[in-house]
C-alpha cells in the first residue's frame, strides 16, 4: 500500500534588486510541492531452518531438563573457565586461616522456567585440562572431568535460593537469588597459596585456566525446571590477625572471591540437548514460521531489497528525494506449550552469510548488515527499525543493486547483555549494549506470522515547480 500526503510550501527568494525608484522591487515566488511517501506494498517470504548447535560464550549457565508439550524436552549443563581476581588479601593471611568454600550462583528475580518446587541436584566436578575454543553447544564433556574430581553437590530450586542485591550495579535495589554449594576449603588453599606464590597466573583468564581449566556443572537429579544462572563465583572465608587502635592483636573476619568469566577472552558454555515435540515439526513441515531457543528453529528470509529500492526510485521519479526511514514489524503469534514458555526476548536479524562470523566475533549490531529487536509485548511484534542505513548503503556503494547476498536474511533468537549508568548531575542513567549472543537464557518459542508482515518505507518526494 502506498500512501501519499502533499505539503505545499511557498517559498519566496529575491531575485535582485533594482535601483530606488518608485518601480516595485523585483522578486519571484518559487512554489516547492514536497510529497511525504509511505510505501508498504511488499511481501516477506522465508521458513524455518533447524539449528542443532550455538556457538555461544556467554556468562549465562543454564541448567536443568525440562519436558514441555507443545515444545519438547530440553536439558542443559554447563562448563566454564573462570576470571580471577586480582585482589586476594594476603596481609595477616595464611592459607591455613581459610575457614570454607562455596560456589555461589545467582539467578534474577523469576529466572527460571517450569516448577520451583521440583526437587532438583547438581553436581560440580573440577575440570582436569582446558577446554577447546571455539565450543559449541553439543560439546562432550567426557574425559575432561572424572568421578574423582567431583567438588560439591548441593539441592538447587528457586525457593531454597536466598535473597541478595546486586551492589556493582548502577540500579543497586535489583534482587536476586542465590544457590550455594559447599566447596572444599583444600581447594580455596590451593588457589590461595598459587597467588602467594605465582601472581602472574591470575594476570589473565588464559593464565589461570592454565592452572585451574575450570569446572563442569551437572544436572544430576530431577527434572521440570530450567534455572538461569547469570553470574557465577567461588567465595573464599577466612580469618586474619589485625591490630587494633590500642596496639593489641586481634582476629578478624572476611572473604575473597574468584569471579566467573565474563569476557571475550574467557570461555562459558551450555551444554545442550534439544528433542523437539512432533507437533513443533509438524507446524514446521506445514510452513509456519517457528523460532524457538536454545538450538531450536531460527527463520531464513528473503528480505525484498531490490521491490524496496524499485519502489523508491520510481516514487521518486527523477526528482529529489530523501528516505526517513525503514521499519520491518513481523507479528508473533503465541504457540500454547505445558509450561507457558514464552516469545523470545529478542530476536537478531543478520545477513545469514554474515551470521557466523557475527557471533564469533562477540559483534553488536551496526544498522548495517546487522539488526535486533525487543518483543513488544502488549502488541505481540517485534519491529525492527534500522533498516534505513541498510538500504542506504545499497544505494550509494552498489548503484541500487542488491545482490543474493543482501537479501539473504536469518533471524534468530538472542540474548542482549546491557549496563546501565547511574545518573549523574550531568547526565540522566542510560542503557548500553554490551554483548548479542545466541538465546541461552531460556527456553523460549513463538510462531513469526510472516504472511502479515509490513516492511514500511517513508521518504520525501520534492519537486519544484
Amino acid at each position: 500500500m502506498r500512501k501519499i500526503v502533499y505539503l505545499l510550501l511557498l517559498l519566496t527568494a529575491i531575485a535582485g534588486l533594482q535601483a530606488c525608484t518608485d518601480d516595485t522591487i523585483g522578486a519571484s515566488l518559487i512554489d516547492t510541492r514536497t510529497a511525504l511517501v509511505q510505501d508498504s506494498d511488499f511481501t516477506i517470504v522465508g521458513a524455518s531452518v533447524r539449528t542443532h548447535r550455538l556457538q555461544a560464550r556467554t556468562s549465562t549457565q543454564l541448567l536443568g531438563v525440562i519436558k514441555s508439550s507443545g515444545y519438547g524436552t530440553l536439558s542443559s549443563q554447563v562448563v566454564t573457565e573462570f576470571m580471577p581476581s586480582t585482589m586476594i588479601d594476603t596481609m595477616g593471611v595464611t592459607a591455613d586461616m581459610l575457614d570454607s568454600c562455596q560456589l555461589v550462583l545467582r539467578i534474577p528475580q523469576n529466572g527460571f522456567t517450569g516448577d520451583e518446587t521440583t526437587p532438583m541436584v547438581m553436581s560440580v566436578y573440577r575440570l582436569n585440562k582446558s577446554l577447546p575454543s571455539p565450543m559449541f553447544s553439543d560439546f562432550d564433556p567426557t574425559g575432561y572431568y572424572t568421578a574423582s574430581d567431583l567438588l560439591g553437590t548441593a539441592s538447587y530450586s528457586p525457593q531454597s535460593a536466598t535473597a541478595a542485591y546486586d551492589t556493582q550495579n548502577a540500579q543497586s535495589s535489583v534482587e536476586y537469588l542465590e544457590s550455594y554449594v559447599p566447596m572444599p576449603v583444600s581447594l580455596a588453599r590451593e588457589i590461595f597459596n598459587e597467588f602467594k606464590q605465582h601472581p602472574a597466573t591470575f594476570n589473565t583468564p588464559t593464565e589461570f585456566a592454565k592452572f585451574f581449566p575450570g569446572i563442569f556443572i551437572a544436572n544430576s537429579f530431577g527434572s521440570g525446571r530450567m534455572m538461569n544462572f547469570c553470574n557465577t563465583e567461588f567465595k573464599v572465608f577466612y580469618r586474619k590477625h589485625t591490630t587494633t587502635d590500642a596496639g593489641a592483636d586481634s582476629i578478624a573476619e572476611g572473604q575473597q572471591r574468584v569471579y566467573m568469566a565474563a569476557s571475550p577472552e574467557s570461555l562459558s558454555n551450555n551444554i545442550l540437548q534439544l528433542q523437539i515435540d512432533p507437533e513443533v515439526e509438524q507446524r514446521v513441515a506445514d510452513g509456519q514460521a517457528i523460532v524457538m531457543a536454545p538450538a531450536g528453529y531460527e527463520v531464513r528470509i528473503h528480505l525484498p531489497v531490490q521491490d524496496i529500492i524499485d519502489h523508491f526510485k520510481q516514487g521518486v521519479a527523477g526528482d529529489q528525494g530523501m528516505i526517513n526511514s525503514v521499519t520491518l514489524t513481523i507479528p508473533a503469534e503465541d504457540v500454547s506449550t505445558g509450561n507457558s514458555i514464552a516469545p523470545p526476548k529478542n530476536l537478531l536479524m543478520v545477513k545469514t552469510s554474515k551470521k557466523d562470523q557475527f557471533i564469533a566475533g562477540d559483534s553488536l549490531t551496526n544498522s548495517k548488515d546487522s539488526f535486533y529487536a525487543v518483543y513488544d509485548s502488549s502488541n505481540k511484534c517485534y519491529k525492527f527499525t534500522g533498516l534505513r542505513a541498510y538500504i542506504l548503503d545499497i544505494l550509494n556503494n552498489q548503484d541500487g543493486i542488491a545482490t543474493a547476498d543482501d537479501t539473504d536474511i536469518t533471524i534468530t533468537p538472542v540474548d542482549v547483555t546491557t549496563y546501565t549508568t547511574a545518573a549523574t548531575y550531568y547526565s540522566s542513567a542510560s542503557t548500553i549494549v554490551t554483548k548479542i549472543a545466541p538465546m541461552v537464557s531460556a527456553p523460549a518459542i513463538t510462531r513469526l506470522r510472516l504472511d502479515k508482515a509490513v516492511i514500511s518505507i517513508t521518504y520525501n518526494r520534492q519537486l519544484v515547480m
